[in-house]
């Protein structure tokens, strides 16, 4: 059985109780749940600063640790499956039960119900929080902290369209491995629109075209509707209508809105043709 190790733990020393017996380690553990209270915490490929960040986690995010070890957790996320290694003081053994998610791009998080107080640390869309109390303006959190309360919508309040939610994100700087307003690749900016919108997604592009809707068989890329994933090898967009697509992209280096057909033209001259369409 072959495993992805990106949405499945395991590592020579290392492994998900879960996969004994379909992978070789020399141990395998339960696991502990913990959650993000960090704002925004990197996904990284090794446990380094400087190695790659393939995701990030967002506030009030679960993730299962196989391992704690100088400073780094390793372990998977529970809100996609995802793998990788997280700083370890981005995560608290103790768990809340959130009842709200950040429904705009950004917020802040204020120490008093006024909104000149400093510090104020921005929280992102996604984000998921405990309110307490909500008394005019503010929501007060399980932290003692506050939000602006109309940021906020209660878990299971969704938006209806993911699309919608893509298009708020233009001009968002493109950064790798990026889940926020703070910085977005094209997969992620695909994800944290279907998660806003209440609908799973996976991670990586790949994985979503294997998984998302159904196929399109469409030759000359007529009859394409909003919605409508576009998929180039390690890359995807999203159809805003007929003729054009939103997608966080390293040639602008930005998320943008641009004609299909000057996208496919310029990608297929760098890194080939589309590989698939896909109909959520």
């Amino acid at each position: 059985m072959a495993l992805d190790p990106r949405l499945h733990a395991y590592r020579p020393d290392i492994a998900d109780a879960g996969l004994e017996g379909l992978v070789e380690a020399n141990r395998f553990v339960a696991g502990e749940v913990r959650q993000v209270v960090a704002p925004l915490a990197g996904v990284y490929a090794e446990p380094r600063s400087d190695a790659q960040c393939t995701s990030q986690v967002l506030m009030g995010e679960r993730v299962k640790v196989f391992e704690d070890r100088e400073g780094w957790a390793w372990g998977q996320l529970l809100q996609d499956g995802y793998v990788g290694y997280v700083p370890s003081d981005a995560l608290a053994a103790r768990l809340s039960e959130p009842t709200h998610r950040v429904a705009v791009l950004s917020s802040y998080l204020y120490t008093a119900p006024a909104i000149k107080t400093q510090p104020a640390i921005a929280v992102y869309l996604n984000s998921r929080v405990t309110v307490t109390e909500i008394d005019g303006d503010f929501a007060q959190l399980c932290d003692g902290r506050f939000v602006w309360s109309r940021h906020l919508r209660l878990l299971g309040d969704t938006a209806d369209d993911p699309t919608s939610i893509a298009e708020r994100f233009e001009h968002v700087p493109y950064l790798w491995g990026g889940k926020s307003q703070a910085g977005v690749d094209c997969s992620g900016l695909v994800q944290v629109s279907y998660e806003a919108a209440g609908r799973e997604c996976p991670r990586d592009s790949d994985m979503m075209q294997q998984n998302l809707g159904e196929p399109l068989l469409i030759n000359d890329l007529s009859g394409l509707e909003r919605g409508d994933l576009v998929f180039w090898k390690g890359h995807v967009g999203i159809m805003l209508d007929a003729e054009r697509i939103i997608h966080a992209n390293g040639y602008h280096m930005t998320t943008v809105i641009e004609p299909l057909r000057e996208a496919v033209k310029r990608i297929g001259a760098m890194f080939g043709q589309i590989t698939g369409l896909r109909r959520p």
